[in-house]
């Protein structure tokens, strides 16, 4: 039987490394790591979790449409302050819909159509 026993990371594909750094780095504000693969890629640390950018200039995400539902493939980010996050969001020009589970989430999409969940599980200060 395989007995999981953590989480390691989610590889995300994405079409311009570049703007995908933009992103994740300055967008989202995660902590970048080194990585020693000899692929164009980007690495992130979040806690004991890492999210890997993987790129691939033919990459098109279409399956991804948040203006008609949040039922899609995505990663789930725990984040401190919900309306914190859903204005830096909206100052980077990002879709925001807003979980219609009436709890406090909120998804958005990185520039490649990716689909990312923040979720403040503590309520806002």
């Amino acid at each position: 039987m395989i007995e999981v026993v953590g989480y390691l990371h989610a590889a995300v594909i994405v079409s311009n490394l570049d703007r995908a750094i933009e992103f994740y780095s300055h967008t989202l504000k995660l902590k970048r790591v080194d990585r020693l693969l000899n692929y164009p890629g980007a690495w992130y640390q979040i806690g004991d979790f890492q999210i890997h950018l993987i790129e691939d200039v033919n990459y098109q995400n279409d399956r991804v449409d948040l203006t008609k539902s949040t039922r899609n493939p995505h990663i789930a980010l725990e984040i401190q302050d919900l309306d914190v996050a859903k204005q830096q969001l909206l100052l980077a020009n990002c879709v925001v819909k807003m979980s219609s589970s009436g709890r406090p989430a909120l998804f958005t999409q990185d520039p490649d159509g990716n689909a990312i969940e923040l979720t403040c599980l503590l309520p806002s200060p």
